[in-house]
Order: structure tokens, then sequence, then C-alpha cells
């Protein structure tokens, strides 16, 4: 049996281990004994072990049992635990959303005989894929992600929790967006032009550019128009805008009473219980995929709906679902030899392959995450 260590024992971490754990033998690695001992009594079948990822030694040597790692650590840690786990040989799944250019390790994937899909959750991820795979069939000239986690009852201040970190939320606040416009790469600040879109279901939200085309930007330059855009409930991003602009995303140090005290840590502290996602609070995923190019003569424009919500009868947030299940997705694809590429892989490079493309969207729709497609025909290559 295909053995798998999943590392991080998170909410989404643990909603992978459960699924992966019907089919394969799997451990889970964390630094909190208190997230292990959590999973564990919603799954005694999954092996655990208490481990600091950061420890480059003592990763290679937890990994080396194993077939399959499942990466999901923080951001801020990510690029280098995908580095050492390409370098001790074992292939991988690597959902952690890092500011690095995971192609830079493409070449020691090859040299290491190593298969690395990176960023495969909702966004980045399913829309890669999505998008990977119409750019096989049609001659695109538009793609647009509109993507959001957002909790079912609105809080003030925020109307926000965050289904993951906050420190990786506040980092994509922060980190400088890029988009595609007429073939030139635009750099923004993150939250700017922020615009109002009709979400089925939910109503009116706000988006905001944010710095997710990654790989995209790379693979992608023929495409002339590509944006992706963060989505809020409205008035959110106003009081972050604000947050930002006092300083309170600051790494530079602030001497209050003698003490040093780095105002990102602080806002970071103080944003963890106010964003705090609850285990069993209902929330709701909602992203609207859009390419529109030519195929055969004819512009098209083809448009892909996702709206999941928590699921009580498992208790598994929708932001777990949708980003966990996309990559034990891919690591069924590895483990059952659909996809046997050696290097790294960013989604678009592993949908654009048709019986790739139909796993995922087959493998999502059987644990009830629905990407509803519309096709329509338009007179002009413009995203409407």
């Amino acid at each position: 049996m295909t053995k798998i260590i999943v590392l991080g024992a998170g909410m989404v971490g643990s909603a992978m281990a459960i699924d992966l754990a019907k089919k394969y033998n799997v451990t889970v690695a964390d630094l909190s004994n208190k997230a292990l001992e959590r999973l564990k009594q919603k799954n005694q079948s999954i092996q655990t072990l208490q481990l600091n990822a950061k420890d480059k030694s003592l990763l290679t040597s937890a990994i080396a049992p194993f077939d399959i790692v499942l990466c999901a650590v923080p951001g801020f840690m990510g690029f280098e635990t995908l580095r050492t786990i390409i370098e001790a040989g074992k292939n991988v799944v690597d959902i952690s959303f890092f500011p690095e250019n995971s192609l830079e390790l493409d070449a020691l994937a090859k040299q290491k005989g190593v298969t690395a899909i990176v960023d495969c959750g909702v966004a980045p991820g399913m829309d890669n894929i999505i998008l990977g795979y119409y750019n096989e069939k049609m001659k695109l000239t538009d793609f647009e992600c509109l993507v959001g986690g957002l909790p079912k009852v609105r809080k003030w201040p925020f109307n926000y929790k965050a289904p993951f970190s906050p420190v990786d939320v506040i980092e994509e606040y922060t980190r400088p967006a890029r988009y595609v416009e007429n073939g030139q790469i635009i750099v923004k600040p993150a939250m700017s032009d922020i615009e109002h879109v009709e979400i089925p279901k939910v109503g009116t939200l706000e988006t905001f550019n944010s710095d997710g085309l990654r790989s995209i930007i790379y693979t992608m330059t023929h495409i002339p128009n590509m944006k992706e855009k963060t989505m809020r409930y409205p008035g959110h991003i106003e009081k972050v805008i604000t947050l930002r602009d006092s300083g309170f995303f600051s790494k530079e140090p602030l001497q209050v009473n003698g003490i040093d005290i780095i105002p990102l840590e602080f806002t970071s502290k103080i944003l963890f219980n106010e964003w705090k996602l609850g285990e069993t609070e209902e929330e709701i995923t909602v992203m609207r995929v859009t390419v529109v190019g030519e195929e055969n003569d004819v512009t098209k424009k083809v448009v892909y709906n996702l709206h999941d919500e928590y699921n009580k009868e498992t208790q598994t947030s929708s932001m777990a679902r949708t980003t966990g299940y996309t990559a034990t997705a891919a690591v069924n694809l590895i483990a059952n030899g659909l996809f046997t590429e050696r290097g790294v892989f960013p989604p678009e490079l592993v949908g654009k392959h048709e019986n790739c493309f139909n796993h995922f969207i087959s493998y999502l729709k059987e644990r009830g995450v629905h990407y509803i497609k519309e096709e329509t025909i338009v007179e002009k290559t413009a995203i409407a």
C-alpha cells in the first residue's frame, strides 16, 4: 500500500489526511501535539508524528519511509520545505502558499527524478487546472479568477474569518499584486481596484487585486489578459487598508515602554482571535473562473462557478474541502501513475492533460464539490 505523509495537521491538512486514509497508509506530522491529538480523535487509523519541519535533517529523516509527501506547512516556510522534500527524492504535492517562484526548483526535481505538483489548492489550484485544460482547446485571450472564503454569519467590524493563518492572509493583503494586461505585467498595490460583483446565493461582494496569478505569469505568457482578484463582503477591505496605512502591518520594530514590538506580530495576535474560524463555524467558498478565446474561428466565453459550504455531516470547512480535495486528487494522480512527468508542475501544466482535468473534476464531484460550467458565444474577446 502506498505510504503518504502529510506535513501539517491544521484544518486543511487534517481534511486531506482523513480523505487519503480511506485508501492509503497515512501519517500526519506537525509541531503541535494538540493538533495531532485532535486529528487522532477523528480518525484512529491515521498515524501521527510530532515534527519540527523547519529542521532540515529531522524532516529528511521523517519523510524517508514514505512514497509521497503532501505539504501543508505555513507559507513562510513552504519553499525551503519543498526544496528539502525534493532533495530527499520524494514525490510531492504542495499547497503551501509561498512568495517564492517554485519553478526555480524544476531543475533539481528533474535531477532527483521527482514529480512535484505545487500550488495545488482551490486558487491557486483548480483555477489553474481549468486554464491549462482550455489553453489546449482554445486560443485564449482572457483569463479571470474571482475567489473568496467567507463566513456565513457576518461579524462586525471585519465580516471575515480566516480559514488559515492570519499571517498568510496579511501577506496576501500586503504583497504587491501582479496581473497581465495587453501582454504586459502590471504591478499594483494589493487591495487596489475595488469593484463590486453579484454572486449567486451570496449577493454583492467586493473584489480587489491580489497576487494570485503566480506561476501562470511564466507558463502562459501568450495570453494577453490575465487577472486574479479576491472577494470579500462589502466594507471589509476598507478596514484592512486603514490598518495597513496606519502602520499595523509594519515589520519595523516599534519601541513601547522600552520594549521592542513588531507591529505586524502584534496585529496578527489581535486578528488571530478576531478572524479565527470556529471548528464548527459555517463558511462558504465561492469562485468564478472565466476564460475567453477562439475555438474553430468562434469566440467563446467559458465560466466555471463554485459554491461550496461547510459540511455539517463530516464537520469539514468548505475551504478545507475545496483546497484539500484538489490536493488529494493530485496525490491520487501520482499514486495511480496517471501523471508521471518529472519536474515541478504548477496545476496548469497538469490540467492541460484531458485525463488529469477529468480526474480532478470527477474526484471533487464525488466529494460534493461541484464546478458548474457555462459556455456562451461572444461577439468580442472581452470578459463581460
